[in-house]
């Protein structure tokens, strides 16, 4: 197969971010606090972010500045333009159309600020491919009214998705509901419960549970808001958004191979609901085992048939592996259920590296799904350094880049996997989503701030602009340094 055969001429090449890591002015233009807003930064040794709930003073809160994107993005957008983005993936922070979540009118300046940044990638011949909900609900929300456990949450992100739809609809063509929902398999950690599902649980809750009822409550919400935007603009393309991360077995021992499927089952069935509309025999057994009891509409089944997701989004970053559990059970937690791969490399942040399992999931997803596909987010957190003249070397940031291109282009090319866009995550140096860094740097255009929100702001070009921008100019043919 030559490498002209291996992209289509009409895939899409682009970066990606999120408008609470990268817009900043937190308290501008009439927006409301969201769960990013709340959380202080971490570090890559003390990993886990929590919400405080109020703002301690004795604390950094790195979104509150972001890049001050929301100020500088007509500057931005022209370097993005320079770069050869096709595509360009940001969020629209629910706080700025609805402070609290739960207005009956939108607040306009937030609407005005959206429509100038997608009419201004419009004209830079960038597409807009917008996610309506990346871990910024409103704070209020999960105060008020304990998150997306309460089916009330489904009403007022359907109206905040109607709004979005009818204002953008002729900027935005492809739009995602709910970022990384299945996250929030790892139902221990609090951080993935708050920044998925806007949950705050006591110890006497069941978790798994309360996951459980949140996720279904979203996934109807993005059913419903799928459905609206083929009312409100037929050509709208809605898609589901899920964290792909393989789960090998860690040997073939029969009982691994079980417990590994189980895992995919487990971490994956959101997908299943999400494009099929239809929950899998084997968890709806699983909650009858455990008594969980997943309070459901009656039209519920209805909706999430009739709003199934015309394309799946995902993000990639590494694979993760498991073994047979000692107590002989075949059920999976992410939380306790995984040991290291002997045969991958990791990141500084303990992120495996492995390019070949991108491609074995493009042809899992293919296989399972049958949907059209979008990458929208795969990229490498490291730390840059800038040179006195102004350089940032980053070989590591290419090399990452480069054999997951490679992963893609063989999916695409040799597998005929049904994949339509590549956007890498990030152009631009932003705030770390995991850990709140600016330290953990993704971007191929470095911005001079610190952790704290020290510097100049100023924007430097990395090695890896260069080379994404050959990329882009020889749709993926030219991945050499």
């Amino acid at each position: 197969m030559t490498k002209q055969a291996a992209f289509p001429k009409e895939f899409m090449w682009g970066g990606a971010v999120a408008a609470h890591q990268v817009e900043g002015a937190w308290q501008e233009g009439g927006k409301g606090v969201s769960i990013a807003d709340l959380m202080p930064a971490a570090s890559r040794t003390a990993p886990a972010r929590t919400v405080t709930g109020h703002i301690e003073p004795d604390k950094d809160y790195p979104n509150h500045w972001g890049i001050d994107f929301y100020h500088q993005y007509p500057t931005d957008i022209k370097l993005f333009q320079k770069l050869g983005l096709q595509a360009f993936r940001t969020s629209i922070a629910w706080t700025r159309i609805f402070p609290n979540g739960d207005e009956a009118e939108p607040n306009q300046a937030g609407l005005a600020y959206y429509r100038d940044l997608f009419t201004r990638l419009r004209a830079a011949g960038i597409e807009p491919v917008v996610t309506l909900s990346h871990f910024e609900m409103p704070y209020h929300l999960v105060k008020e009214y304990g998150g997306w456990r309460n089916r009330k949450l489904i009403g007022f992100f359907t109206r905040f998705a109607e709004v979005c739809f009818a204002n953008f609809h002729d900027l935005v063509k492809y739009w995602i509901t709910f970022n990384e929902i299945n996250n929030q398999t790892d139902w221990h950690s609090d951080h993935h419960l708050l920044q998925d599902s806007g949950l705050v649980l006591r110890a006497d809750e069941n978790h798994e549970e309360d996951m459980f009822q949140a996720a279904h409550n979203e996934m109807v919400a993005g059913a419903a808001a799928t459905i609206a935007a083929h009312r409100i603009d037929a050509s709208l393309q809605v898609g589901a958004m899920l964290a792909m991360v393989p789960i090998y077995p860690l040997s073939a021992k029969p009982d691994d191979v079980l417990e590994a499927q189980r895992a995919m089952q487990t971490r994956y069935y959101y997908g299943d609901v999400q494009l099929t509309g239809k929950y899998p025999q084997w968890l709806l057994r699983y909650w009858q085992r455990k008594d969980y009891h997943i309070v459901m509409a009656d039209d519920d089944a209805a909706t999430l048939q009739a709003g199934a997701a015309d394309y799946l989004a995902f993000s990639y970053y590494f694979s993760l592996v498991t073994k047979a559990r000692a107590d002989g059970l075949h059920e999976y937690d992410e939380h306790n259920d995984l040991v290291d791969n002997p045969y991958v490399e990791k990141t500084r942040w303990g992120w495996q590296i492995d390019p070949a399992g991108l491609r074995t999931m493009l042809n899992w997803m293919q296989d399972r799904w049958h949907k059209p596909m979008l990458l929208v987010e795969n990229g490498f957190g490291a730390y840059d350094k800038l040179e006195a003249d102004g350089s940032v070397h980053d070989p590591d940031r290419i090399d990452y880049l480069r054999q997951h291109i490679q992963a893609v282009r063989a999916a695409v090319g040799e597998d005929g996997v049904d994949l339509f866009g590549y956007l890498m995550w990030s152009p631009i140096d932003l705030i770390s989503a995991s850990t709140g860094e600016m330290a953990k740097r993704y971007g191929l255009i470095y911005v001079d701030l610190d952790d704290a929100g020290h510097g100049s702001g100023k924007r430097y070009l990395k090695d890896s602009f260069a080379w994404y921008q050959r990329v882009i100019r020889t749709n993926g043919q030219d991945l050499d340094d």
